[in-house]
């Protein structure tokens, strides 16, 4: 069976980066058909994820619970933001900018550059970010130099 990756880290649900991936995850976890490479960190503190429910105020689990119910990314957009706290254009600012850059001359930096070793690709210049990693290493970014 050919592996299947969630979304992108880079695509957005109105304007914000990152949510289609979590949710995208969501749906994979549930039908079955997330990756074993994924489950370790599912839901678990310190990912991308947690910070994303933090923000947004709102408990994973329960954003499982309503994946489960169905509808779009944007409506379950508009739950996170009835149930947790509703962000104006400069939230989506920050967080964007925030998981943009996220392993760029940060507390996550160090990870990225021991992934990058472990996956023998140091010389990457173009790889400066968790998000370029993860397209990287789910084969979205061109594995040329």
């Amino acid at each position: 069976m050919e592996r299947k990756f969630p979304k992108s880290p880079k695509e957005m649900t109105n304007g914000m980066l990152y949510f289609p991936r979590m949710l995208d995850k969501i749906r994979m976890h549930l039908a079955g058909e997330l990756h074993s490479d994924y489950q370790e960190n599912f839901g678990a503190p310190q990912t991308a994820d947690a910070a994303l429910c933090n923000f947004l105020r709102i408990d994973h689990r329960n954003l499982i619970e309503r994946v489960k119910q169905g509808g779009t990314d944007e409506e379950i957009l508009e739950w996170c933001f009835e149930k947790g706290r509703r962000m104006n254009e400069g939230d989506i600012f920050v967080w964007n900018g925030f998981i943009s850059k996220l392993g760029w001359r940060d507390r996550v930096t160090p990870r990225l550059e021991a992934r990058k070793q472990e996956m023998g690709i140091t010389d990457r210049r173009d790889i400066e970010c968790i998000p370029d990693l993860i397209d990287f290493d789910e084969k979205r970014l061109n594995s040329e130099k």
